[in-house]
């Protein structure tokens, strides 16, 4: 197995094999085929979907999907740096599509998401410049115990939906919706992530936020610190630009049907779903950290 280029190269004919080893840095480039490409923009689709239907806004689907399942398809590879590039470029086209079909259903808490969503920004675009000088095998850590956090605070009870908890009348506090989505925005631009997988649990199991109202007011915040996230990983030369492309296309439509879905879907179920794609995901990256 020879390694490098930012890409997993076979040797002896023999099929490349995920190691820990492999979360270093490569230089940015990687093979582009078409089994490549198509396997991207599936990806980007399955991703999207769960973005849209428990707004998640991708990541916590797509970072594993995109650093796990190409090498295992012998289709090519991206590094962990490559990887956090692309799914920024996802999350941001993802939570875009499903904060407009949310919002149109007042199902997104706008002065909440103006305040969050500014903070997450700041600390996204801070978090991304600064991924571009941390290890590959440290940006795994982060994530991981991003997902593990949004796993224990998923078993706190969701505040209910009360006669004056709609979009437009329920208070929150200025303070907690500025540092938390601050300090979530500064770890999810170190991995790529929009942050929503966390940011999601966050609001309601912290802020006391209605699930259905938090969808749409977690994929706002997700949105905004995908937007200066981006634009910080662009910055650094950490965007493979072929990549993001095949794997934005294919999370158009999935983004969309998800988040039409969500609408019909049972809160109950929302949250067994969510739960479960957080803790599938956690531990398939605890075992390479750890390994």
């Amino acid at each position: 197995m020879k390694i490098g280029d930012g890409v997993l190269r076979p040797s002896g004919g023999r099929r490349p094999r995920y190691h820990a080893a492999h979360v270093a840095a490569g230089s940015g480039r990687f093979r582009v085929s078409a089994a490549f490409i198509l396997t991207l923009a599936a990806l980007g689709f399955a991703g999207a979907f769960a973005s849209g239907l428990v707004g998640v806004g991708g990541a916590i689907v797509m970072i594993p999907l995109l650093f796990y399942v190409p090498p295992l398809l012998a289709v090519g590879s991206l590094d962990i740096k490559l990887v956090a590039g692309v799914t920024m470029a996802q999350v941001l086209a993802a939570s875009a599509m499903g904060v407009w079909t949310h919002g149109r259903g007042a199902m997104l808490h706008r002065r909440l998401a103006l305040w969050g969503g500014s903070a997450m920004a700041l600390g996204s675009l801070a978090g991304a410049v600064g991924s571009h000088f941390v290890e590959g095998r440290v940006l795994l850590l982060v994530f991981a115990l991003m997902a593990t956090t949004a796993l224990l605070l998923m078993f706190i009870t969701p505040a209910e939906a009360g006669p004056a908890a709609t979009a437009e009348t329920m208070p929150f506090n200025r303070a907690e919706a500025v540092c938390i989505p601050g300090v979530v925005g500064m770890m999810s631009g170190l991995v790529g992530a929009g942050g929503a997988f966390l940011l999601m649990p966050v609001l309601i199991g912290v802020m006391r936020v209605p699930v259905r109202l938090s969808i749409g007011t977690s994929l706002a915040m997700a949105g905004a610190g995908a937007l200066l996230g981006f634009v910080g990983k662009l910055a650094t030369g950490q965007v493979p630009f072929i990549a993001a492309a095949a794997v934005v296309a294919g999370s158009l439509p999935g983004a969309s049907l998800g988040a039409h879905l969500s609408r019909r879907a049972p809160v109950g179920v929302l949250r067994v779903i969510l739960g479960a794609v957080i803790a599938l995901a956690a531990l398939r990256v605890w075992i390479d950290v750890l390994h």
